[in-house]
Order: structure tokens, then sequence, then C-alpha cells
């Protein structure tokens, strides 16, 4: 059966999108750019301020799936820049360093939603 997972903890979607789906024991959600959950605008701090912005977004998403980043088995990280990436990674490394970090890809583009310089989407399994 499909979830629907909402929490006031992460930014609204700014789409026709969910924050999160939750089917059996696999969660995805939705990619998380920057964005300021009180003003609804987009955060503009420095990339590491940003990446744990959207680190702590993708959190209350996963726990609103009774779930935590030790269950994340795929992330897709997308730049602005590949200047950011060692920032990025290092910052990303924190949220996993209690578990085993899950498969990633890390891909810079040339535009992201509101011209966020960063997104990051996962993939999450719950074992029965």
């Amino acid at each position: 059966m499909k979830k629907v997972l909402f929490t006031p903890k992460a930014p609204q979607p700014i789409g026709p999108y969910r924050q999160g789906i939750r089917i059996g024991n696999t969660l995805y959600t939705a990619g998380q750019i920057p964005i300021d959950t009180e003003t609804g605008e987009l955060f503009d701090g420095s990339i590491a301020d940003q990446t744990h912005l959207v680190m702590n977004h993708l959190n209350e998403i996963l726990k609103a799936g009774n779930m935590s980043f030790s269950h994340v088995v795929k992330s897709v990280i997308y730049l602005e820049t590949m200047d950011d990436f060692q920032t990025v990674n290092r910052i990303y490394a924190q949220y996993f360093e209690n578990t085993t970090p899950p498969v990633r890809e890390t891909v810079a583009v040339k535009t992201l939603p509101k011209n966020a310089k960063i997104e990051i989407s996962m993939i999450a399994i719950q074992d029965a």
C-alpha cells in the first residue's frame, strides 16, 4: 500500500509531487533543495550550510516514514558545480558516520529548481 509522507519540518513541495512516499518497506524521497521552511524561500548561505539544511530536511522525511539514515540504500546528489564536491562530500559523510553509507551518484547539472546549488534525493529500505 502506498503511503504519502508529509512533515512540516521539511519544505512544502513546489510542484506536483510529494515529500516522500513509502510503499511497504521502501521509502522514496523527493529531491530536496535548501528551502527555508519558515519563509518558503531558497536559503542563501554557504554550500556547507545549504548541505546541512538539505540533509536535515531529508532526515525529517525519513523520520516521517519511521526510518533514519541507517535505512538509506541509495542517494543522488545534484550540484550546480563540481567545485562544491569536496565540501558537500565531507558534510554528507557526517550523516552516515554511525552506519554504512549508501550507494550514490553525484552529478553536476546546469540548473536546479529555484537556481539552488544542491539537491539530494534518497531511497531507504527498512528490513522486514
